[in-house]
């Protein structure tokens, strides 16, 4: 049996007493290091619990035209975002969405997606919305819980389809952008730049994102928006100014033919773009706040390709203009003067070998000089000079010249030519005997063969006529200073002489009746100096090139119009062509007043271009399509 005296309860109770003070002491200074020493660690805990951080869009940069006329501005507007604790609550909130504002169940399906990407931040519903929308669902507020409405800057583009292509659109990044660090300093929510000048430039455009916090409960639901908490603003965007004439842009989608598809470039001797024009375009404002998946699936659906930029990715046999280059070449080499004739006068075509290779005129024009071959397009004439220079010879200039490399102007995705840079191409195409070194040598004479372009390439080379013989890169905001110009190699003489020749083509053509049919024909003489080409298509009919040059002597402008689909004889790109110039270079009111303009279309673009049965595999000439197949913005 177990004593208990007073000692032994005396001394039980003293060591009670220390465990006990210990005790005290212990959760004294747990107490004292979690309030006093880590106080500001769990009080941003505490605080980061309870408020949630919500990013603020920053005004992209303004986009301008040379005068300073907008091209892409910032407008009010708003975009709704729902806060939910979980998947199935975010649902449900969207189900009773659903009762006051349309939402398309193929939306609902993105939303869900996007939450799952960022759980703790409001996910977008409506990136655009209206003020109808959004004094519907604020009328409907206590039956929407983490219901976020937030004022936003809005992007505008006031001309819409005319600018598509040249300033492209701006969607929300996505994660597969982040994944590629497409867009430094972007995270998810942030509005990017996805094509065009919007593109090239995002990160002078976008700005810096701000923040603010908005209160939630325990369970993650939204108590109230306005937090006691300072938010920082976001560093809006820095607007750039261009280069382009947005009159000019204006008015060359106000002139183009409903239904063809084409492009239009315009560039001055130095290299400064004026105008880019493809169609058929689309409306960029579209994109703003997040397209909807019909509009996209019908966008890329569309056979007619429309945010395929054709002005940079559509390459095309270049055709008769490239007949210029043939001359260059022969004039830098020496193997001909203006005044040259080849041994064989043009009776319709040239036999070589067991074959016959046609000219476009079937009676032949006889016996020409380098000025009167130029002005009627003699295909004979240029498959002598052809053989004269040599294959190797004509790809080795060409790759100097530029055709092998794309223009380098300072907008993404730009296509790369088809131009080889020596023969070994072909032995590796067809194989060393499957080829005929002649026969190839002809067609690449007359812009046809292995040999495509893109229409703002060709139109490149003729800035360099128009100048000093030297090719400048083109530019919308700034040149890449690692991009030098082309040296043709020709003399100011040289150079004159064929500006001559292509006002001869003006001067003694047959596309004088086209121009005095056009409006406001007979009062002033411009003088221009221009070429016309027809590209073979071997998917239906032919692709119309024409490019030229005004003033004649001492061009200001140089533009260049490719219509696709249009057949042999079809004068609207001539028609386009010499209205833009007439209206840039003789202002606006030209294009209502009486123009006497001195112009021709040769009578090449009626002819076919190769014989039959030539060895070398056709070239497709239709654009391609990569733009149209993207993922969705």
């Amino acid at each position: 049996m177990t004593r208990f005296d007073s000692y032994r309860v005396r001394e039980r109770a003293d060591i009670a007493r220390w465990v006990l003070v210990g005790a005290f002491l212990v959760l004294s200074g747990a107490f004292f290091r979690t309030q006093i020493i880590q106080h500001d660690k769990f009080q941003l805990k505490a605080e980061t619990n309870r408020l949630r951080p919500i990013p603020l869009t920053p005004p992209r940069g303004a986009i301008l035209d040379r005068r300073g006329r907008i091209i892409a501005e910032n407008v009010p507007g708003y975009s709704v975002k729902l806060l939910a604790p979980s998947r199935d609550s975010l649902r449900a909130v969207l189900a009773r969405v659903g009762q006051f504002v349309p939402v398309d169940t193929s939306d609902v399906t993105e939303i869900l997606r996007r939450y799952a990407a960022a759980r703790y931040q409001p996910v977008v519903v409506f990136g655009d919305a209206t003020f109808e929308t959004i004094a519907r669902l604020e009328e409907h507020r206590a039956a929407l819980p983490g219901l976020v409405i937030q004022s936003e800057p809005k992007r505008l583009y006031p001309a819409g389809k005319a600018v598509a292509h040249l300033v492209g659109y701006v969607s929300e990044v996505t994660e597969s952008d982040l994944a590629a660090n497409r867009f430094p300093g972007a995270g998810l929510g942030s509005i990017v730049g996805k094509a065009g000048l919007e593109r090239e430039y995002d990160d002078t455009l976008r700005g810096a994102e701000g923040v603010r916090y908005i209160e939630v409960n325990a369970r993650g639901r939204l108590v109230r928006e306005e937090a006691g908490t300072a938010t920082l603003p976001p560093t809006p965007g820095r607007p750039i100014l261009t280069t382009i004439d947005l009159d000019l842009q204006r008015y060359i989608d106000s002139i183009w033919p409903s239904g063809v598809r084409g492009a239009m470039v315009a560039l001055t001797p130095s290299g400064e773009v004026r105008a880019l024009y493809s169609a058929p375009s689309y409306d960029p404002n579209a994109f703003v706040g997040g397209i909807s998946t019909a509009l996209w699936r019908s966008l890329n659906g569309d056979v007619a390709k429309p945010l395929l930029n054709r002005a940079m990715i559509g390459r095309y046999p270049p055709a008769s203009p490239f007949k210029l280059a043939v001359a260059a070449m022969g004039l830098k080499r020496g193997l001909i003067g203006f005044d040259s004739h080849m041994p064989l006068p043009c009776s319709g075509g040239m036999q070589l070998g067991n074959r016959y290779f046609r000219c476009w005129k079937k009676e032949g024009h006889g016996s020409l000089d380098l000025v009167g071959a130029v002005a009627a397009s003699c295909d004979v004439y240029f498959y002598q000079l052809g053989l004269r220079l040599g294959l190797e010879a004509i790809l080795k200039d060409g790759v100097l010249m530029g055709f092998r490399d794309p223009s380098g102007v300072d907008l993404p995705s730009e296509q790369r030519p088809i131009y080889p840079a020596t023969t070994a191409y072909f032995d590796k195409l067809y194989g060393p005997r499957n080829w005929s070194p002649p026969a190839t040598t002809l067609n690449f004479s007359i812009g046809q063969g292995e040999n495509t372009q893109t229409l703002i390439n060709m139109v490149r080379f003729y800035e360099g006529l128009a100048g000093d013989g030297r090719s400048e890169q083109p530019f919308v905001v700034r040149r890449d200073p690692k991009v030098g110009s082309r040296d043709f190699g020709l003399t100011a003489g040289q150079l004159l002489g064929l500006r001559r020749a292509l006002m001869a083509v003006a001067e003694r053509g047959t596309a004088t009746a086209i121009i005095n049919a056009t409006p406001g024909s007979h009062a002033k003489v411009l003088q221009i100096a221009g070429k016309t080409g027809t590209a073979q298509n071997p998917h239906g009919l032919d692709h119309r090139w024409f490019i030229a040059m005004a003033p004649a002597e001492q061009p200001e402008l140089i533009v260049g119009g490719i219509m696709e689909n249009v057949g042999l004889h079809d004068p609207l790109v001539v028609r386009n062509v010499y209205l833009a110039l007439r209206r840039y270079v003789l202002g606006p009111d030209s294009s209502g007043a009486a123009v006497k303009v001195q112009i021709s279309v040769p009578e090449d673009a009626g002819a076919l271009l190769t014989a039959p049965g030539d060895s070398e595999a056709p070239v497709p000439s239709e654009p391609d399509s990569t733009p149209a197949t993207e993922s969705r913005p």
